[in-house]
């Protein structure tokens, strides 16, 4: 394999769904196509929303799939002393501080934090932000084309750890990456905007900067994105051609209706995979998984 490696990072909060698998598929056939490297990466970061098993239930659901983890599987909740090094480094260059501020304080001022705190009581339960430069950072996406957002105006000082001790995605995402040499990220696109905070954060970290590919989304009849908070019903594992097919066409791929064996499908998707045919733009419905 080459120097490409590409993952999928699912949060163990319930089974997967076919949004996910959409995901899980994009991804693969990405790392697939280019001849690299696949990774799967458990996202457990908050462990107040896990469901117990999930994670596992998640692995054999992309096995019986056909897509398994090119290298041992990782989780965050193992990685933790990374996160604090990189904390730590942040809060030395004063690139974070400490605030104890309230939702209804956010709220007043617009639901943006844009400047540092009052240094809070000692003892009293705080977050730590991101000291967010003024500066407009954009990318070119694989799929979207180019994105720019103003970190200041947009986003504000955003947390990297909560009151709670527990790290944020943001930071915990943008270290995991750059421990695991992923090369391009491929993920569903309602994490595009946060991507320009994460390479700010790889740049102040003195981190790679991998490519970007943002997926389409997968909305419900209602036109919201198709999550595990809508009680969405996990794809068959015992019956995963017609949900594979369905994610093909959904990521306007040929849907290689005479592959009657998983792996034979996923061989064909590989070869005839082009980005130039994923839409652009979010599709308004699922395509039929029961086709």
């Amino acid at each position: 394999m080459n120097g490409y490696r590409g993952r999928f990072a699912p949060s163990p909060t319930g089974d997967l769904h076919f949004g996910s698998l959409v995901a899980a598929l994009g991804s693969w056939l990405r790392a697939r196509a280019c001849g690299g490297t696949w990774l799967v990466r458990i996202e457990d970061l908050d462990p107040p929303r896990e469901i117990a098993g999930a994670a596992a239930r998640m692995l054999a659901t992309l096995h019986a799939f056909g897509m398994t983890s090119d290298e041992p599987v990782v989780a965050q909740s193992q990685r933790q002393h990374r996160y604090t090094t990189a904390l730590e480094h942040l809060v030395e260059r004063g690139l974070a501080f400490p605030c104890a501020c309230s939702r209804k304080q956010l709220e007043d001022s617009g639901a943006l934090h844009v400047a540092a705190c009052m240094p809070p009581p000692l003892g009293t339960a705080h977050a730590w932000r991101a000291h967010c430069a003024d500066i407009e950072i954009g990318f070119d996406d694989a799929v979207i084309g180019r994105y720019t957002q103003s970190l200041r105006r947009d986003v504000g000082d955003f947390v990297l750890k909560r009151n709670d001790g527990l790290y944020a995605y943001q930071l915990a995402v943008v270290v995991d990456d750059a421990a695991q040499g992923i090369s391009e990220v491929v993920r569903g696109a309602d994490l595009l905007d946060s991507t320009p905070r994460q390479i700010w954060l790889q740049r102040v970290l003195g981190l790679p900067t991998p490519d970007y590919l943002h997926l389409p989304l997968v909305l419900d009849e209602h036109g919201r994105k198709l999550g595990k908070s809508l009680a969405s019903q996990p794809v068959d594992a015992a019956n995963p051609l017609p949900a594979l097919r369905a994610a093909l066409r959904f990521l306007g791929q040929p849907d290689q209706l005479g592959c009657d064996d998983v792996n034979e499908l996923l061989r064909c998707a590989a070869t005839s995979f082009d980005i130039t045919q994923i839409p652009a733009s979010v599709p308004s419905r699922i395509a039929g998984i029961s086709d």
